[in-house]
Parts: C-alpha cells; structure tokens; sequence
C-alpha cells in the first residue's frame, strides 16, 4: 500500500507542478534588452534560488552569437559550446573564459575585447543549451547516475525523472527497496536536513525541497546486511553483519584503534539519520571484562572519535559526516568515479 501511495503523490505533485510551471512562463515579463532567459529562471526574482538569481555558464552550455553593427545584427555563429577548459571563442574574441559568468557578464567581456578590431560593437546572446548545471542521484533508484537541469526540480521530481525508487517483491507484493532512514542529500558538503520518511511514507511535502547545481541525492538499500565503523579505526568502512556481531568484534575486524582513538567511549547510532537512537558503549569496562560487548544490529553505525567526549551531542553530527563521507567515496568510487572536488568537506 506504501508503495502505491508513494507513486500517486509523485503522479499528483507532477500535475501540480506543470500547471505552475506553465502559468509562470507564460506569465513571465520578456528579459531586458530582448535576451531570453531560460527554464532555469522562469520563476519570479524573489522566488528563485541564488544560482537561478545569478545563472552562471559552464563547460558543455551553446550560445548563439551575433553583433549588432550599423542597426543589424551580423556575423551569427550557432550552438557555440564552451570548452571543457571553461573558454569560449567567437570571430576575434578568442579563448574568453565564460564559465563562472552570466550571459551578461559574458557579452561585455565580448565587447570588450571585440572594441579591440569593431567601432562600438554590440554582441548579442543567446543560450541554446544549458548542460552544465548537473545533479546525483545514485543508490537503490531506478536508473542512477548524472542528470541535468533543464528546468527547476524538487526531490520527488529528480527521483520520477530517474525511473523512481527501486523496487522488489516480498510476499507476492512490490515494495521499494530503498532505506530511507540511511538515505540523505548532501550539498556544499552538507547534509540538508530531508526527512526522506516523512515525505515518502506521510505525504509531508515539506519536505520535498528544491534541487540545486551538484546536489547529490543518495537512497541506501534496504537488503544491505551490514554495519558501518568510523572515524578512529585502521580500515573504516562497511561489514557484514552476522550473527553475533559485537561492537568489540567489529572494530577488531577493521583493523582496531588507532593511535589517535579515544577508546574509552564509542558510539553506536540506529535507525534513522533524522531521528537517531544513540548508546554509548564503554569499551574499556568491556575489554577489562567487566561489561558484556554490546551487540549490533544492521545498519548500525559504530564511530570512535578522535578526542574524549561526555555528551553524545558532541560527536552525532561527526558521526553522521563520517558516515555520508564513508559511502559516497565507497559508492562514487566503484559507480560513478572520482569526483573533481572532495563533496564532503
């Protein structure tokens, strides 16, 4: 039942969302100077997320040229890419870097440098395609990988266009397969606040946020039998989980303390990213033989903190970054590659 009611409220809130859409662009007032802006920007000025107030090209968007000389336009040069190196070229204006820069900026970057060899040339632009701008969804969807902006998209929007949540079958019904308690969207190396239960499992659309350039949106699987440890061990990583796991057992199997653990203290977090059950475990009375080890459960994640600590405030959200940190190198690096910028700082 979950799962048919997940499907109408992406079916419901795409309706909405394209009767919206369309009633903004077709009310939308005509950008100055006659440039067309693009889908990206449709939405009124106060509205619009920062990068869509100040929509920057890339490498891989087209421009059209032309230049305005004697009260006409000439010398029209059609779906000219900008180079993977950020630089664009039309007539004499060679290598200008364009990424980084609005269409505006651009055009006087242009008449600039087109002054140097025209009388008070005018160029004018236009974009053909915008391909820069570019989002992850990866994980237990549908068909994971890069997708492009071509017009603003929430959430539930970027996980329809990816084919939604993956799916399987249990006791003769279809159910995803996705944990979304271990699922989260990082963004400038920050995990953004989205309740993915909330949304999907209560229809709570407010938790159906805006996408922005690089965001990357990851749905954990929900078959996954394993433990993560983190932070202070020799080999932090992933574990199956078996019967008996024990919190002794499973840092030992990743290598054990390192010289800079506190050891102390460890913390052991379960369930959901937004709503975390915490335990501290005190391994040294465990150790000493004076406390049974603690046992685990799948998912848990299991992090020895560099430092000594007292409340478990201290470290949840250090925990929770080593955790994001730890699966979107495992997961980007065996599926999708190495990223250019480190996405978790």
């Amino acid at each position: 039942m979950k799962n048919h009611s997940c499907r109408w409220l992406v079916l419901i809130h795409l309706t909405l969302f394209s009767g919206w859409h369309s009633a903004i662009a077709a009310d939308a007032p005509p950008a100055a100077g006659g440039i067309e802006t693009t889908n990206l920007s449709l939405a009124a000025p106060a509205k619009r997320a920062e990068w869509q107030r100040r929509l920057t090209l890339g490498p891989g968007d087209a421009l059209n040229f032309s230049m305005f000389i004697n009260d006409a336009a000439e010398q029209p040069r059609e779906n000219v890419v900008i180079g993977p190196d950020g630089r664009i070229s039309y007539l004499q204006a060679q290598d200008i870097m364009a990424a980084g820069l609005t269409i505006d900026e651009l055009r006087t970057k242009m008449d600039v440098e087109l002054g140097k060899f025209y009388r008070s040339p005018k160029t004018i632009i236009f974009p053909a395609a915008m391909h820069s701008k570019k989002y992850f969804v990866l994980g237990a969807i549908v068909n994971k990988g890069v997708f492009t902006f071509d017009r603003p998209l929430t959430v539930i929007e970027a996980i329809a266009r990816a084919g939604g949540l993956e799916t399987g079958v249990f006791e003769r019904n279809t159910v995803e397969t996705a944990d979304l308690s271990h699922s989260f969207l990082v963004r400038q190396g920050k995990r953004i606040p989205v309740d993915f239960q909330k949304l999907f499992q209560h229809g709570d659309l407010s938790q159906n946020i805006a996408l922005e350039p690089n965001d990357y949106l990851y749905f954990a699987s929900a078959s996954a039998n394993e433990v993560y440890v983190l932070g202070e061990v020799l080999a932090p990583g992933t574990m199956p989980l078996t019967g008996n796991a024990t919190t002794i057992a499973a840092i030992t199997t990743r290598g054990g303390f390192t010289s800079k653990a506190y050891k102390t203290r460890v913390l052991i977090i379960r369930g959901s990213l937004t709503h975390p059950e915490t335990f501290v475990v005190n391994t040294s009375e465990i150790l000493d033989a004076k406390a049974k080890d603690f046992k685990l459960q799948p998912k848990d994640i299991i992090y020895v903190a560099p430092r000594p600590w007292h409340k478990v405030e201290e470290l949840l959200d250090d925990a929770t970054r080593a955790f994001i940190e730890g699966v979107v190198i495992t997961y980007t690096g065996a599926r999708v590659g190495p990223f250019i910028d480190p996405i978790i700082k």
